[in-house]
């Protein structure tokens, strides 16, 4: 199971984005893409046929999982996460700091 997952909110902890809170848009293995952070633009072509403009465009660019931790919503910091396995064989994301679940 993984600790950080799509639709999560997320703080940056290092970077030219550091204290930025964003929500996870994907992950692909060790890598993210949160919304607002890590902005690059990027030189697109043209193409008619599927009505894109060309044009310089802003985009999202993936940042490392280790540079973003979790938001716990209770405390509005950063916080770790463990894995639990519940009564009934589930597995399940926990806050370190104060055991409330994701």
């Amino acid at each position: 199971m993984k600790k950080i997952k799509k639709s999560d909110k997320v703080i940056v902890l290092t970077g030219r984005s550091k204290g930025v809170i964003g929500e996870v848009l994907s992950v692909n293995g060790d890598k993210c893409v949160v919304s607002g952070v890590n902005i690059v633009k990027k030189h697109q072509k043209p193409n008619p046929n599927l009505g894109i403009s060309g044009g310089i465009v802003e985009k999202e660019a993936a940042i490392h999982i280790s540079n973003v931790a979790l938001l716990n919503p209770n405390t509005n910091k950063a916080d770790k996460v463990r894995i639990e396995i519940g009564e009934d064989g589930r597995k399940k994301r926990v806050f370190k700091s104060d055991s409330s679940a994701v």
